[in-house]
């Protein structure tokens, strides 16, 4: 299941760029996004954007998430994104086509699946954006698959909380995507902790 945030001002013939939004369905309710869109669209702050809320849950039980076993560098989840999702979203809505148009966000393991989402679809998105990636062991194994690979035309938007939310092996990815030379943007949440009172502040952002 996925919704999706149309600006009112799109025409059918415009060609808007795209963020995807994983664990869209705690976006929308814990963070409130819609709220956020509307409000950074009217004072002008952005460009409008169409925003698809991807839904982790099992539509057929949404007592099962799946997040778990999507968002850990599952290549069927990329697959997904790449072959069915993206291609339904450019037929259905006024989007750009082209990867400039693209970005990927998330929190915790939706963070890391971003950061994933990086090394395997490069050539569909141009930007990820990862908040409080998780966990630490899983953010070493990704630290080092950039650290191994040729700078990758990227633009990263990276955040943490200072507090229980994997700080330091964030703050060790965020070294060696600077290293790399990446367009990074990073923002870390003094006495943030792994929690909507970190993510949803940041959303603007």
């Amino acid at each position: 299941q996925y919704r999706v945030y149309r600006p009112e001002s799109a025409t059918a013939d415009a060609k808007l760029p795209t963020l995807y939004v994983t664990d869209g369905q705690d976006y929308l309710e814990y963070g409130n996004f819609k709220t956020v869109l509307d409000n950074a669209l009217t004072n002008g702050d952005i460009e409008p954007v169409i925003v698809v809320f991807l839904d982790s849950r099992n539509p057929d039980n949404l007592e099962e998430n799946r997040r778990n076993s999507q968002f850990l560098c599952n290549t069927d989840f990329a697959y997904f994104f790449a072959n069915e999702l993206i291609p339904a979203i450019n037929r259905d809505y006024p989007v750009s086509v082209s990867r400039d148009g693209r970005v990927i966000l998330g929190l915790s393991f939706g963070g890391l699946n971003s950061a994933c989402f990086g090394l395997t679809l490069s050539e569909v998105f141009s930007g990820i954006a990862m908040q409080s990636p998780a966990n630490a062991d899983h953010v070493k194994v990704v630290r080092k698959l950039y650290e191994e690979r040729e700078k990758l035309p990227l633009k990263v938007y990276l955040s943490a909380g200072t507090v229980n939310d994997n700080y330091d092996e964030v703050k060790r990815f965020r070294r060696t995507l600077e290293k790399k030379g990446y367009d990074l943007t990073h923002t870390w949440v003094r006495k943030g902790q792994h929690n909507w009172a970190n993510w949803g502040p940041l959303l603007d952002d």
